[in-house]
């Protein structure tokens, strides 16, 4: 997947060029996995769980640990689960007692860890993959600084409305689980008697708020935040391009897909607190690829007067294609199929935006004004309707209702009118 054609990017003298081999591409892949992600210590958060409505079922308290290996072969992923919420003398740690270790996740090596996940720059996807309950699960990593974002995207069986379900292989997969987690690095601790640093908390980050570089989960972001000019690069991978690097000078507005809640009817959208945005396709079927969105802007602009004056906006976005259901035909019957081939990855893209300026022209409330045919503001209240009542204060409500004006006509759409009226119903 590679930057829209109408957003402005040119190939960065940075660009990782695409491994000629399988051995060079375990090897950039190992880097980046252990670079960004595999690192000392434990990413602890808190795994929020979303349903298709969107609403809050579950949270949960825990940590990912991904154990690099003294001799840097093999790292090694578990789970600690905070069993409790029983709180140390300290307000942002807990009693490792109350710690819960679940058995080894899995053990990745630079010969095995392509199996499940792809690294592009600072994001990384898991999967997709099937669950041994059937559904199929999607997962989105984006990192900065000390901190991440991890939304896993799950998508179950159905079948066509009046088919019975089982009568028939699955006729697509739909969206009903999201589980979203904002983690911070936090130093491991092997002590069972000690105390842990949970999750990001806001109570942290207003005691010690974070250096320019880590993000910030708990503030408040304006959608306005979203809409500004990005500046950056991108890597993206593709089974038939590799991996590639881009400078991108301008993001279009129609690739700007971070500041939409969707592009279409069948994507399913949530934005969070904290500058994070999830997409997914609410139903995959066989022979359309599904994108899966992770968008995060981890830090504002600085403000002016303190130390962090002069630092830009962030913005982090990853998309993932995901193909499913594609059917298995029968080497002696062309007609029948004998099953589905596992899911895969079509292509994977992440970028790593700055904020270069705002954007020029009408403002959104500007711009959707004017798409319903009018637009309108104190001014268009008349000199006379103000001198006859004398002040403000006392002027008539009704000289502060919008007042509706019709879209300008083009000089070539009023002569169609002219010519025949009918064409006005075009308008």
């Amino acid at each position: 997947m590679v930057p829209s054609s109408t957003t402005r990017v040119q190939v960065s003298g940075g660009s990782p060029d695409a491994p000629k081999t399988i051995e060079e591409d375990a090897a950039l892949q190992w880097d980046m996995f252990t670079r960004h992600h595999a690192l000392d210590g434990e990413w602890w958060g808190t795994w929020s769980t979303y349903d298709y409505m969107g609403d809050l079922e579950d949270t949960t308290a825990a940590g990912v640990s991904l154990q690099l290996a003294e001799d840097s072969d093999a790292v090694v992923h578990t789970h600690r689960i905070l069993s409790s919420s029983t709180q140390s003398d300290c307000e942002t740690c807990f009693s490792s007692s109350q710690l819960t270790t679940l058995p080894t996740i899995a053990t990745y090596t630079p010969k095995t860890l392509s199996r499940r996940h792809r690294c592009a720059a600072v994001g990384m996807v898991v999967g997709p993959s099937v669950l041994k309950s059937g559904a199929m699960s999607t997962e989105l990593v984006l990192r900065h600084g000390d901190g991440r974002v991890r939304v896993t995207f799950q998508h179950a069986p159905v079948w066509a409305r009046g088919v019975e379900p089982g009568s028939c292989p699955p006729q697509g997969l739909k969206m009903f689980r999201a589980v979203v987690s904002k983690e911070k690095l936090r130093p491991r601790m092997e002590d069972t008697e000690g105390t842990i640093q949970g999750p990001p908390s806001a109570v942290e980050e207003k005691t010690s708020p974070p250096a320019p570089g880590n993000p910030r989960f708990f503030r408040p972001v304006p959608p306005f935040k979203w809409h500004a000019k990005w500046a950056g690069t991108s890597w993206t991978w593709g089974p038939q391009t590799g991996d590639r690097g881009w400078s991108i000078q301008e993001i279009d507005e129609a690739d700007s897909w971070h500041g939409r809640q969707g592009d279409a009817a069948g994507v399913w959208s949530l934005r969070l607190p904290g500058g994070v945005l999830i997409q997914c396709p609410r139903v995959i079927v066989s022979g359309a690829s599904g994108i899966c969105r992770l968008a995060w802007m981890p830090e504002d602009d600085g403000e002016v007067g303190t130390l962090e004056d002069g630092n830009r906006a962030k913005l982090l976005r990853i998309e993932a294609s995901v193909l499913a259901l594609e059917p298995i035909i029968s080497e002696d019957d062309d007609n029948m199929m004998v099953g589905f081939y596992p899911p895969t990855l079509g292509s994977l893209r992440t970028d790593i935006l700055e904020k270069v300026g705002e954007l020029e022209g009408a403002s959104l409330e500007e711009r959707a004004k004017a798409a319903e045919g009018y637009v309108w503001s104190v001014d268009d209240v008349s000199e006379e309707v103000a001198a006859s009542e004398g002040t403000v204060d006392m002027m008539p409500q009704e000289a502060f209702r919008p007042q509706k004006k019709s879209a300008p006509i083009d000089e070539e759409l009023k002569k169609k009118i002219t010519a025949d009226p009918r064409n006005a119903l075009d308008f």
